[in-house]
């Protein structure tokens, strides 16, 4: 099973190995899809879990035992068909190859299934098309 989450630690756990907690004590997989941690400060991290249900469930248990705040990912990439003019440039930041180009059309294509919603193509998109239904 899989499940993407958002992680957030306090300051005082921002140190901890968690992906190496998660991956040896409870056999669960981090995909690590961005991550905002610095020493000293609130760290954020967006990760998708994967594993069996009931060592997930451990996993989280462990974690909000820790102190770190679980939040359910939910947010998806929206693309405005109207604004979006096929440029393209969104597709050179996409690491999943979510976005591309359609060879033949020259139109955008995306595969919703392949985002991670990392949201490199947000800042990149110069007529504002892409956004986050969030």
């Amino acid at each position: 099973m899989k499940k993407r989450v958002t992680l957030t630690f306090p300051k005082r756990s921002v140190q901890m190995p968690i992906t190496y907690r998660l991956a040896k004590d409870f056999n669960v997989a981090a995909n690590i899809i961005r991550a905002q941690v610095a020493p000293n400060q609130v760290g954020t991290l967006v990760v998708e879990l994967s594993g069996d249900i009931d060592q997930l469930d451990a996993a989280m248990d462990w974690m909000r035992a820790h102190d770190i705040t679980i939040s359910l990912a939910s947010r998806e990439i929206l693309i405005d068909e109207e604004s979006c003019v096929h440029c393209g440039l969104c597709t050179g930041v996409c690491p999943t190859e979510a976005l591309h180009l359609n060879r033949e059309s020259f139109q955008l294509n995306f595969t919703r299934s392949r985002c991670v919603v990392c949201e490199q193509c947000i800042p990149t998109c110069p007529v504002q098309a892409i956004s986050t239904n969030l």
